[in-house]
């Protein structure tokens, strides 16, 4: 039997960060435990606590380690510090509670505003059945007012969407190179922006973690940044924007040993999501047996467009309802020297619903509308001229579609496929291109692509193809079933197929 090469160190990494878990359960019920009532706090939640939780904190840290604890009760807070070996736990019952007063926030070196920050920290964990809450609506409208009455001027407010930009309004969470970080159990609420930030950090595990980030704008649930040996496990995610979001801020770091499994997904934006930001890149990267609901953008986003590198991903067990866009896979140039590299990305067992309309349409505040009214929309992977997509595996794939795309919307022939924007320079998403010529699947700029088990349904009849290859080379297609119709539902243009299926040939077309 063949071995995958991505098996032998996932399930090292796996046993790796198990071994770690369970190590570090262990030390935390043997150290001493810090109450941060006895140094002054309150749990009424009416005055700020910041200075009392602050000392608990600091008295751990000099200990060389403890557990900095909150009973049952709330804790009003403006910027804490985590430190090495300090566990901050909260009680059933507990609520961290972030301070309106915009003023009470601080960040480390270039990471954000957040209430909970660490800089290098060792051995760091915030666990227990608690809460962290930001009362990120509050705070975002408190600092747009403090802009607007000229108190604290943002010089980048967004004046398109009236509203502060991202890096004025705190994260719960700011990480930068931390080491050994552990997340379990608890519930984070409310940011005023992105939830959190993990940056350039090593062994991070975050498992059995409920994310509800539904405030404001930009309200991402996971955001991890250039990171090593990071697992995403049994959480379940309710955001305005992405869900899980990889990113990469430098070219010189890049996401390595990324694992996400068991977790339920739902979005306004993507639910999971390689980039936008991607200058160093994304490598060794495995998700499974992820639940996805009710999301308006792509159930996974793969993208490169800052010249990063992806490589080594691993996709399988993908159930997604009432989704917007099953996959989008991007190599794109927006920035940097030179384009990047996405390759060997692999695609098993996902099941997508993909409905007529807005499928997000039950947040109160919702991603930006397409600029266009459009014809739903299908897969796609695409890169550009001279640079392209490299190997990319689908199998065991099974698409709903509703149909009813209309020509009165946006009818480009196969005879005008040079039509189809190129968007070199473009900000990556699945309505990037405009209204699209296919329905199931779209490649373009592909080297290497091999489908095989893969369904498309339609509820009701569509005018365009099945799937369009554009400008791909060595195509294998294996038992591909779509809707019977009196058109040809497999379109080539300036492609070529390695191995294709005796029955499919009657339902292709040359250009």
């Amino acid at each position: 039997m063949k071995t995958n090469p991505l098996y032998i160190p996932l399930v090292f990494t796996l046993l790796l960060l198990t071994h770690c878990t369970t190590m570090g359960q262990t030390q935390l019920q043997n150290i001493k435990e810090y109450q941060v009532t006895d140094f002054g706090a309150s749990d009424k939640g009416e005055e700020l606590s910041t200075q009392a939780i602050q000392q608990a904190i600091d008295a751990a840290h000099k200990a060389k380690g403890g557990k900095v604890v909150l009973t049952e009760g709330t804790y009003l807070s403006g910027t804490i510090e985590l430190k090495d070996n300090v566990h901050l736990q909260l009680n059933e019952g507990a609520i961290l509670l972030g301070t309106t007063d915009a003023y009470q926030y601080k960040k480390l070196e270039q990471g954000n505003l957040a209430l909970i920050v660490a800089k290098e920290a060792n051995n760091i964990s915030i666990t227990g059945k608690g809460t962290i809450d930001g009362q990120g609506r509050k705070l975002a409208l408190a600092i747009d007012s403090l802009h607007h009455i000229g108190e604290r001027i943002d010089p980048k407010y967004n004046k398109k969407r009236m509203r502060p930009n991202e890096l004025h309004r705190p994260e719960l969470i700011n990480l930068l190179r931390c080491t050994n970080v552990n997340f379990s159990n608890v519930t984070l609420k409310s940011s005023a922006s992105w939830l959190q930030t993990i940056e350039q950090c090593t062994d991070v595990r975050y498992d059995s973690v409920t994310i509800h980030n539904r405030a404001y704008w930009n309200n991402d649930g996971f955001d991890i940044v250039d990171c090593k040996n990071v697992s995403i496990t049994n959480c379940n995610i309710d955001a305005a924007d992405d869900g899980i979001c990889l990113k990469s801020h430098s070219k010189d770091h890049y996401n390595d040993g990324i694992y996400i499994a068991n977790c339920t997904i739902r979005s306004s934006a993507s639910a999971i999501k390689f980039g936008t930001a991607s200058l160093g890149g994304f490598k060794n990267v495995t998700i499974e047996n992820i639940k996805v609901f009710d999301t308006f953008r792509s159930a996974i986003a793969i993208e490169s467009v800052d010249g990063g590198i992806i490589e080594n991903v691993k996709v399988n067990n993908i159930t997604a309802l009432n989704t917007g866009n099953a996959l989008f896979i991007r190599l794109g140039h927006r920035s940097g020297d030179r384009p990047g590299v996405v390759k060997d990305v692999s695609i098993t067992n996902i099941d997508v619903q993909v409905p007529f309309g807005r499928p997000d349409i039950d947040y109160d505040l919702r991603g930006p509308e397409v600029n266009f009214f459009h014809n739903p929309f299908p897969s796609s992977i695409t890169g550009i001229e001279g640079y392209h997509v490299e190997n990319v595996q689908l199998e065991n794939i099974t698409i709903r579609y509703p149909g009813r795309a209309s020509k009165g919307m946006a009818y480009v022939p196969l005879s005008r496929l040079n039509q189809v924007k190129e968007e070199v320079k473009g900000y990556p998403e699945f309505s990037m291109f405009g209204e699209l010529p296919a329905y199931g699947l779209y490649v373009r700029h592909v080297t290497g692509i091999t489908m095989k088990n893969i369904i498309f349904t339609l509820e009701n009849e569509d005018f365009r193809p099945a799937i369009i290859f554009d400008d791909v080379s060595n195509i294998t297609l294996s038992r591909l079933e779509v809707p019977k119709s009196n058109k040809s539902e497999i379109i080539l243009k300036d492609a070529s197929i390695n191995s294709i299926d005796e029955e499919l040939l009657q339902q292709l077309e040359k250009l």
